[in-house]
């Protein structure tokens, strides 16, 4: 832009050719605050025979985006009569921007009626559905080559992110992980106590307890909390990092998201749910034995030596190896919506709420396929 210490105010003059070329000469000072001429006194000066329209610099003294603004409000009107528009006699910059401000296509909204019909709310389901499966099969895949570069030493991830997300998934949870599974175990003892006391067989609570425990509820419980909790984390943080463009910024120093993004925290929360799951059984018992002494007036010891003579070994193995396959789910889940989040705010919260909706989904089907696998196999 230029300027000068005159305050001229801004002008048009129209020059009409012979060839049809209408000569639009623009002078003075053209300013916003110091208000424009009308673009209709161009319009007006453009009639049948003319074929060309030239925008020259016929004595500007400063100009900001008020001369742009004309001459784009009367290239508009050219170009719709099919005109042929010549602004290369302006300055420079004004033609730089006349050029961008030329390059962006009006964004022109059209409703689309969508057919309220069954089948056809059936079919855009069943698109989605399909759509978004095989969306999440290439997330799957990306993070099984991930995790094969890992094996063989070439992934690229911050150790200090492996670190942290052991954290997150690990001692941050203990408090609520061992609340819920210590009253699941006492409710459980109480909801059975309920039954065998009219049979009198008080004492088998802690075969209920101990069994129901360690194979069923306390991995399942175990992975709804980490579903709730840590699923809806990596969801909400990676969401962010989506809408902030940091993972388009990874992708362009060529740093795959599934492998510095993803690997670690799946990674992390495979490694804790079975220490977690552990943990919760533990506290799982102790929440039975405590319904046992305190309301069914059972010995202490006569309750152990029960629970040790009903309870074995392989059933906390499957329980552990529940918690490998629910943490893995969990990880997935909450990285998946993450990294597929959208780029606004509330695209987060969505993004948030459906890894925790599907991850407890998820945790239920895999409880539900080990455990009909297990009965299969006799274990």
């Amino acid at each position: 832009m230029t300027a000068s210490g005159t305050n001229t105010a801004p002008r048009v003059a129209l020059d009409r050719a012979g060839d049809g070329t209408l000569r639009v000469r623009l002078s003075g000072r053209w300013a916003l605050a110091g208000g424009v001429p009308r673009v209709d006194e161009v319009v007006a000066g453009v009639d049948r025979g003319t074929t060309r329209l030239v925008f020259e610099d016929g004595g500007l003294e400063s100009w900001d985006s008020a001369l742009v603004a004309f001459v784009h409000e009367a290239s508009a009107a050219a170009s719709r009569a099919g005109i042929e528009v010549d602004a290369s006699r302006l300055p420079e910059g004004a033609r730089r921007l006349l050029g961008l401000a030329l390059a962006v296509k009006a964004h022109v909204e059209t409703a689309v009626a969508e057919d309220d019909a069954l089948t056809a709310r059936v079919g855009r389901v069943a698109l989605h559905v399909w759509g978004t499966a095989g969306d999440a099969l290439t997330f799957l895949g990306e993070t099984v080559l991930a995790l094969g570069l890992l094996v063989r030493g070439r992934a690229r991830f911050r150790r200090v992110d492996l670190l942290h997300a052991l954290e997150a998934t690990g001692v941050s949870a203990l408090g609520i992980v061992a609340l819920i599974n210590f009253l699941i175990g006492a409710v459980l003892a109480f909801v059975g106590a309920v039954q065998l006391q009219q049979f009198g067989a008080a004492i088998y609570v802690a075969d209920l307890v101990g069994i129901g425990v360690l194979r069923e509820l306390g991995p399942l419980m175990t992975g709804f909390v980490m579903a709730g909790r840590t699923g809806a984390a990596f969801a909400a943080t990676l969401g962010t990092m989506t809408v902030n463009e940091e993972v388009d910024a990874l992708r362009t120093m060529g740093l795959r998201p599934a492998e510095f993004l993803v690997l670690p925290r799946v990674l992390a929360t495979s490694l804790m749910m079975p220490a977690l799951v552990a943990y919760a059984d533990l506290l799982g018992l102790l929440g039975g034995l405590f319904v046992g002494v305190s309301l069914l007036g059972i010995g202490t010891t006569e309750y152990v030596q029960q629970t040790q003579a009903s309870v074995e070994l392989r059933h906390a193995w499957i329980g552990l190896a529940k918690g490998v396959a629910f943490g893995a789910v969990v990880a997935l889940t909450g990285t998946y919506y993450g990294v597929r989040c959208g780029r606004s705010a509330a695209a987060v919260g969505e993004a948030a709420t459906k890894a925790v909706v599907m991850g407890i989904l998820l945790v239920v089907v895999v409880d539900a396929v080990v455990t009909v696998l297990s009965y299969v196999l006799g274990i």
